[in-house]
Formats: structure tokens, C-alpha cells, sequence
């Protein structure tokens, strides 16, 4: 099948199509990660865009549902240099095209990732259309990719989280209510392995409702699109801080700064990938770091918040955890579980881990 990918400035690149022939709209961005494209495809903090990997083979250790990060693919579109057809792995139950094709989603390769992921770099992330199906119109490409709203005029939260609250007991000593925004299958993995029981809710879940529950701690899921946009979850923070031991990753980490009183802002083309270096005050020490997010938290509106830095990203020097002075809360903006991607920042689930000891 032919493919093609159009762009918001008129880029127009034709390609070779796999999975669902059908057409898909949403921000272009990409992840540099060389492996782990099955945890890309599948993470929810990908909805509403289309994603292309940096590194030139994708699909050559197949697909494995283990590797799943939630119930199926989350991505709009995928976009890649080489599509392996034919997959080496004992793992592997099934190609990557297989994959699209059972979730409806497009994919195109043969197009020039580098050139493309070079004009990102230079005019940031950029709304756009893939088409896959012998039957395309460029202008009409171009133009939807133009027309389309943008990833801050759109509600993705509520489209990948739980309907309704869900318990997974482990018999552990705690607990913990995980206000689910899109939440990865690792982050509630990491939770069970420290003895915690898990209460999923979901994002507009009331404050007075979680009281109810009474918990051990709270935990703030990652999540797609633009954080000041999901202001249910903002007011239930509002709420909520510092009458439980808090912690937030990713998503959850801008929410809990934008409920204390910080602002957030678009990063140009954002951070995704495995090999973000991060650098941690109290140690010292700077941790490689698995990453995915378009916004960040604006470190000159934290006057006065109480929330101070405690890790800064050694690429931009954007603000990468934060903690309270006062209330036991921490955040982080980066992705402690990885999945994929190194294991040095495990310790930021037993440091809440401590905090629920604690309190």
C-alpha cells in the first residue's frame, strides 16, 4: 500500500504503508529510543499523536503482549525508517504491522525520519495527517494537517483512563489511591512490588470520594496532552495535599505544581526517549532517565508555591523532580519505572514508599 505523511508547513513525504489502511491526524513528535517500541506504542501519554522513531529498524524482536504498557495501542500513527518484516525472537507473537492492523492504526515507512526529526528540532512539534491506502490527495492532506486543532485545544485524558474504580490487592501494608490520567501498567507494577495495594480511579474522581476511601498515600498518574487542561484532577490536589503523603510522575507531576499555584509551558519538541541525563541536587549525582512529555513546569512561577527543585534536566535545564518544604509531597517529571529504558531512578518509588512509613 502507498502512505503518505503530511505536515502543517506543507511538508509532504510519500512512503510504503503498513497496518490499518485509514487516516489518522495528530502532533508529530518523536522518541529516540533504539528499543522498546512496543512500550512506546502502547503508552497512553502518546494519545492524540502520531509517533516516529529516531533509530532506522523498528520491528526486528516482533511483539510481545507482556510488553504491553496498557490495553492496546494509544499512538494515532507510527511513523518509521524500515519496518522489519520478519522478526527474530522466541518472545515475539507477532509482527509490528500485525500489531497496527488489530488496533486500527496507521503506519508508514521508507521516509527520511532524520530529515524529518532535524525540522521538528528546528520549528518544534507540528500538527499532521497519515494516510495509508492507494487513494490520497496531497493539498487535502495538507490542509487537514493545517485545520486540525491543536494538542492544547484537546481533552485527551478521559479518553485512555479507568471508567471506574478498580482495587488490585496484593495484601500489601498500604493503601495507595492512583488518580489514573493515563497511568503505565510498569508505574502500578513498581507500586505491588513494595507490598501496595492499588486503588485505581479515575481522573474526575471528587476529593471527598477519595476521603472515603481513606488511604495510606495518593499517587498521580502520567498521562497525554496539556496538563492545564485537566482541571478536575488539579482541583482534587487543591483538595488533597498534604492530608496525605502524595507522589506524582510525569503528568502528575505538572498537575500537582499547577494545584499549588506554578504554572506550565510547551517544551518546543518535548522529551521522549531512554537516555535523558538528569541531575539530582541532593546527591549530587546525574541519572540517565526514560522519558516522555511536551510540557514542563515553569521554574520561575514557583515563588511562593512551597515546591522546590530537587532535579533539573542536564539537556535543557528544564526542572525534572520537585518536593514540598513542608508537606509530604514529591514529583518527578521523568518515568522512574522506564519501561523502556535504564533503572537508576527506582529509588523514587521507595522514597514514597518512605514517606508512607512515615506518615
Amino acid at each position: 500500500m502507498k502512505a503518505a505523511l503530511a505536515l502543517e508547513d506543507g511538508t509532504f513525504v510519500v512512503g510504503k504503508g503498513f497496518g490499518a489502511e485509514k487516516t489518522a491526524e495528530g502532533e508529530l513528535v518523536f522518541n529516540t529510543s533504539m528499543t522498546g517500541y512496543v512500550e512506546a506504542l502502547t503508552d497512553p501519554s502518546y494519545a492524540g499523536q502520531i509517533l516516529m522513531m529516531t533509530y532506522p529498524l523498528i520491528g526486528n524482536y516482533g511483539v510481545c503482549r507482556q510488553d504491553f504498557e496498557s490495553d492496546g495501542v494509544k499512538v494515532e500513527g507510527f511513523v518509521v525508517r524500515e519496518l522489519c518484516k520478519t522478526p527474530s525472537n522466541w518472545r515475539s507473537e507477532m509482527t509490528v504491522d500485525e500489531l497496527l492492523k488489530e488496533y486500527n492504526v496507521p503506519g508508514i515507512e521508507g521516509v527520511d525520519t532524520r530529515a524529518l526529526t532535524r525540522k521538528i528540532r528546528i520549528y518544534g512539534t507540528m500538527k499532521a495527517v497519515l494516510a495509508v491506502g492507494d487513494d490520497f490527495d496531497k493539498e487535502k492532506l495538507i490542509k487537514r494537517a493545517k485545520e486540525q486543532p491543536s494538542i492544547t485545544e484537546l481533552d485527551l485524558v478521559d479518553k485512555v483512563c479507568v471508567r471506574e474504580p478498580k482495587v488490585i490487592d496484593v495484601r500489601g501494608k498500604y493503601d495507595v489511591v492512583l488518580i489514573d490520567c493515563g497511568i503505565k501498567f510498569s508505574i502500578i507494577r513498581q507500586l505491588l512490588k513494595r507490598e501496595i495495594n492499588v486503588i485505581l480511579v479515575p481522573f474526575n474522581y471528587p476529593a471527598e470520594k477519595i476521603k472515603e476511601i481513606d488511604p495510606d498515600g495518593i499517587f498521580l498518574s502520567n498521562g497525554p496532552g496539556d496538563p492545564a487542561r485537566v482541571k478536575p484532577t488539579i482541583n482534587t490536589i487543591k483538595k488533597l495535599v498534604g492530608k496525605y503523603p502524595m507522589a506524582g510522575i510525569c503528568l502528575g507531576h505538572q498537575l500537582a505544581a499547577l494545584a499549588l499555584g506554578a504554572k506550565t509551558f510547551k517544551l518546543k519538541f518535548g522529551h521522549r526517549g531512554s537516555n535523558q541525563p538528569v541531575k539530582d541536587f541532593e546527591t549530587g549525582r546525574v541519572f540517565i532517565s526514560s522519558q516522555n512529555h511536551g510540557f514542563a513546569v515553569d521554574e520561575k512561577s514557583l515563588e511562593g508555591t512551597g515546591l522546590e527543585v530537587t532535579q533539573i534536566n542536564l539537556n535543557d535545564m528544564t526542572v525534572e523532580g520537585l518536593r514540598h518544604k513542608e508537606l509530604p509531597l514529591i514529583t518527578v517529571q521523568y518515568h522512574p519505572e522506564a519501561s523502556p529504558g535504564p533503572h537508576d531512578t527506582y529509588f523514587f518509588f521507595d522514597r514514597f514508599l518512605e514517606m508512607l512509613r512515615e506518615y
